[in-house]
């Protein structure tokens, strides 16, 4: 019964998530052309895997929700979905505040050193804190530091259940190439990560350090396309000690302005390669997932 009951839960996630993904594909097909965009660029939600250093004006309030999938591991047939809902607000001038739950969808078969599971559970809760210490209207480019602080009780990429802890700090930097039509950034990353599960009693401690570049052009007054390139390299031990693995992630972005109070960020990366400790091999498929992909959607209120 129980087997039968997790089946039906995947099929249904399954279904809701593809017909998501078609609406969204509808409404930015039918979305009007005349949605009148800012001078210059918003990069607060612009990025699909990254973050720009806006962080909005004082007294702004947004509803976010972020669908993010993973897919492909070294054998077997895995697939991962997170659902997170998300509430932002600016309090203060070059500050803001974002609050977060995540429910994980999750369907493994046949993956090494990962259990069989089908299994669908609320994740965690997350704060999202950023602080912009240079405009870029008035520097040579943007800077803001992020700290996002998640507690979780579903290990995102196996499933088990446990106590999972981290913080995942980022100092990101962007600048208009061109005015109005072309932007670039930089995010350089940290996250420690603790954990400890439920099943075996096992604690795990691992940390990854990455550097990631993106640039969009502005393609219609409404719409921007680019991509970006995300390099990470991960360790066992919060202070990065023993070498795990590094890969590449390669993959295109669009973002679409809907309308005045909403918006519309897409993006897909695939793993180009990678590499595990002590492998030969030309993609790490142990630490890192081969697909990833993000859809973000957001309205003002």
């Amino acid at each position: 019964m129980a087997t039968t009951v997790e089946a039906v839960v995947v099929s249904g996630m399954r279904a809701r998530a593809l017909t998501f993904w078609t609406i969204a594909a509808c409404t930015v097909a039918l979305a009007p052309a005349c949605v009148r965009a800012e001078e210059g660029f918003d990069t607060e939600h612009i990025f699909g895997f990254m973050i720009g250093t806006d962080v909005g004006n004082p007294g702004e309030r947004e509803f976010q929700t972020q669908t993010t999938g993973r897919f492909g591991k070294g054998g077997g047939t895995y697939r991962a979905l997170s659902q997170e809902v998300e509430i932002e607000i600016v309090p203060l001038p070059n500050f803001r505040i974002e609050v977060g739950g995540t429910a994980t969808l999750h369907d493994i078969t046949g993956v090494p050193d990962l259990g069989d599971r089908r299994q669908f559970n609320f994740q965690g809760a997350s704060l999202d804190l950023r602080y912009r210490l240079l405009d870029r209207e008035r520097a040579p480019f943007g800077l803001t530091v992020a700290a996002e602080l998640h507690g979780d009780r579903i290990d995102e990429t196996s499933g088990a259940k446990g106590r999972m802890y981290g913080t995942d700090f980022t100092l990101a930097f962007d600048r208009e190439l061109i005015p109005n039509f072309a932007i670039g950034a930089l995010n350089l990353i940290y996250q420690p990560e603790w954990a400890r599960f439920e099943m075996a009693g096992l604690s795990e401690k691992s940390s990854t350090i990455g550097a990631a570049f993106a640039g969009l052009v502005r393609v219609r007054p409404d719409v921007l396309l680019g991509g970006e390139v995300r390099y990470f390299r991960q360790y066992e031990g919060i202070g990065l000690g023993e070498f795990a693995g590094q890969a590449l992630f390669v993959g295109p972005t669009a973002y679409f302005q809907l309308s005045e109070r909403s918006r519309l960020t897409m993006s897909w990366s695939m793993q180009a390669w990678g590499r595990p400790a002590g492998s030969g091999g030309n993609l790490d498929l142990v630490n890192f997932e081969r697909h990833q992909a993000r859809l973000v959607f957001g309205v003002n209120f």
